[in-house]
């Protein structure tokens, strides 16, 4: 309890754990930090979509009677695992292409978000939820923070037929500099190559100790005593 006791500062806040939940008896502790780094991206690309539809009111629209309402629909979909339908079917990056593309007439923002939420999950094999035999390919984490890397520039860049951009984001201007959707972005690809770092880190420190223990073996030995 002492060792837990801290003096710091909290005037910004304090961190935050979840509360207990049973699932968690059968999580190992690496499962623990990728299951709570991908709520974290979740809750990023919420927000992400939140100050998209704010700069962007045309695209809710075309899905819901209010901004609100919409950003329910993306929360749902992300939830169930629910393919947008505007996007035909496709998954992962090959969603993440067609909604950044200027031929897509759809509701942008969502389709955006639901693809790099989309490729997030694939890249953790499918899945949100992970428990003791679920284990993800820290390269497969990796790219998918490159992915977002990408995404992230093409947003800033492309532009649709009249020279517009494809969605309004970061702004930098005279009297205006806003570069929040860069903030946030970067917080999801930090999280990402953390948890690729770490899971290497512990495959790694895994044959290690495996070598570790074959060569303490002899020298670990009990001796007889009589």
């Amino acid at each position: 309890m002492a060792g837990c006791a801290s003096d710091a500062p909290v005037d910004r806040g304090t961190v935050q754990g979840a509360e207990f939940h049973a699932s968690e008896l059968i999580q190992s502790e690496g499962n623990r930090v990728t299951q709570v780094g991908m709520r974290a991206n979740e809750a990023s690309l919420l927000q992400l979509a939140d100050k998209l539809y704010r700069r962007n009111p045309g695209e809710w629209r075309k899905t819901a009677p209010n901004r609100d309402a919409a950003l329910d629909l993306i929360q749902s979909a992300m939830t169930n695992g629910q393919a947008w339908a505007p996007l035909g079917g496709r998954r992962d990056v090959s969603a993440l292409s067609l909604s950044l593309s200027p031929e897509f007439t759809g509701d942008r923002v969502a389709a955006f978000i639901l693809s790099c939420h989309d490729t997030i999950v694939t890249a953790h094999g499918g899945r949100r939820d992970f428990y003791y035999l679920n284990g993800v390919d820290p390269q497969h984490i990796y790219n998918a923070a490159r992915n977002m890397e990408t995404a992230l520039w093409v947003l800033n860049t492309r532009r649709g037929p009249g020279g517009q951009p494809l969605l309004l984001a970061n702004e930098i201007g005279p009297d205006q500099r806003n570069l929040s959707f860069e903030r946030e972005f970067g917080k999801i690809i930090g999280r990402l190559d953390l948890l690729a770092a770490y899971t290497t880190e512990r495959y790694r420190r895994a044959a290690i100790g495996y070598v570790q223990g074959l060569v303490a073996a002899p020298v670990l030995a009990f001796l007889p005593v009589k």
